[in-house]
């Protein structure tokens, strides 16, 4: 079985993740990259590998709402550097730069993971994330029991 998850897109444009045997959206997808769980996206008629496509549509949304990661100048700059002959080092330098800054992200949560263990203020967040479970459960159990049950 391979370790890449299979995620075919269909001419009605909708995506259907073969692993889970369903069909699936952009959120559910951005979630797959939020997990860091490996996956390729193909046409369904062609077997084109359209991952950067989709991965692009995803931050075409992210960008529509809230606020947005790019700004209109730096959008700018990343179109003048397509076809000139520094684009190669271009695509390596922010590469380079997002695993750095995810490496320095990663290192402050640990650093301040342990600088707060075992202090009255983590002993505070524990509860209160023990509170919020507990609350979400409850609430599920309530949603449960005052939704029809499903017949085949």
């Amino acid at each position: 079985m391979s370790d890449i998850r299979i995620i075919k897109k269909y001419p009605n444009r909708r995506l259907y993740d073969t692993h889970q045997s369903c069909y699936i959206t952009l959120a559910d997808v951005r979630e797959l990259v939020m997990q860091e769980i490996p996956f390729q996206v193909v046409d369904r008629q062609t077997s084109e590998d359209i991952t950067r496509s989709i991965l692009l549509q995803i931050i075409m949304e992210q960008e529509s709402g809230g606020k947005p990661l790019f700004s209109s100048d730096l959008l700018s700059k990343f179109i003048r550097n397509y076809g000139v002959t520094t684009q190669q080092g271009f695509s390596s330098f922010m590469e380079q730069s997002m695993l750095l800054f995810n490496n320095q992200q990663q290192a402050i949560s640990e650093q301040m993971h342990r600088a707060l263990a075992n202090t009255p203020l983590d002993n505070w967040l524990k509860l209160s994330e023990q509170n919020l479970q507990s609350w979400n459960k409850m609430q599920q159990d309530i949603l449960k029991s005052i939704s029809p049950s499903k017949r085949d």
